[in-house]
């Protein structure tokens, strides 16, 4: 009785050869020097995105405190500082330092050049305004409508 051989090209002892060693360290090479520039320059906008919605998200917060609790609530934000702070909340939330920051508001709501909020009232109105965040030759606009209170992100065009 003959042993049983395995089929040329399926011999487990054979491995790999050199050049398919070289040719799979040279496209490791190449997707390793093109890979993070792509990652990092779509990064911004990934904060930018996540930043609008955060601030989105603290101005809901602040209407629906302002409904359950039946008194004022409000989000104010600090532009210098790069923050913002929400009635009914402790923390202090951060903006990311490569983004650009503007608020519109009620000139009753404004303390100063930088600090600003806007107030929400127990019937789901509020003093309205727009927070715009933006970054190069993208923006964000978060409006807060007067009458409902309600809370929109929008594509905008960043101002120069």
């Amino acid at each position: 009785m003959k042993p049983a051989t395995l089929p040329a090209g399926n011999n487990p002892a054979q491995g790999f050869t050199l050049l398919e060693l070289i040719v799979v360290m040279a496209l490791m090479a190449i997707l390793m020097t093109l890979v993070p520039p792509m990652i990092s320059s779509a990064l911004p906008g990934v904060q930018l995105k996540s930043a609008s919605r955060e601030l989105a998200a603290g101005l809901r917060f602040a209407r629906n405190h302002a409904l359950t609790a039946r008194e004022e609530s409000t989000l104010t934000l600090n532009v210098n500082g790069r923050s913002y702070k929400v009635t009914g909340r402790d923390k202090s939330y951060s903006i990311p330092d490569d983004l650009k920051i503007e608020l519109l508001t009620a000139e009753s709501e404004t303390k100063g050049e930088n600090i600003g909020a806007i107030r929400f009232f127990p019937d789901g109105g509020s003093t309205g305004g727009r927070i715009t965040l933006s970054y190069g030759e993208r923006a964000y606009g978060i409006d807060v409508d007067w009458l409902t209170g309600k809370v929109r992100i929008l594509d905008v065009e960043p101002e120069s």
